[in-house]
């Protein structure tokens, strides 16, 4: 329920800035990659593109790069976390088979709770 109304204070005001922002910079810019070529022969009248636009897009660009770095950072994190939660499965089967073999009724997960907790 916090999270909810922290989202909605937040993005609320974010999503009517980002509004305002593309209103108030409405006029176009000319977009040139060549960082060599003259000032003069960039601009040509009548085509360009919204400064919004390009300040979007380079900010949606970052997010992506920003995302796909950390994904790559937490590689590690992600496959030690797979290992333990196999393993986890794997012991879990063997304390199943132990139990079947010894003779033990098994009620389910409660009863791994009740294990956990040392309640039996």
């Amino acid at each position: 329920m916090v999270n909810k109304i922290v989202g909605w204070v937040v993005l609320v005001p974010l999503c009517l800035g980002l509004i305002v922002f593309a209103l108030a910079n409405r006029h176009f810019v000319a977009i040139n990659f060549n960082p060599f070529a003259p000032v003069e022969s960039a601009v040509i009248p009548g085509y360009g593109v919204p400064l919004f636009v390009v300040l979007y897009v380079v900010l949606l660009v970052g997010v992506l790069l920003g995302g796909t770095a950390t994904w790559f950072a937490q590689a590690r994190h992600r496959r030690g976390e797979k290992h333990w939660r196999r393993e986890a499965h794997q012991l879990n089967g063997e304390l199943e088979t132990l139990r079947r073999q010894q003779g033990q009724a098994i009620a389910g997960p409660q009863a791994e709770v009740d294990d956990l907790l040392e309640l039996r």
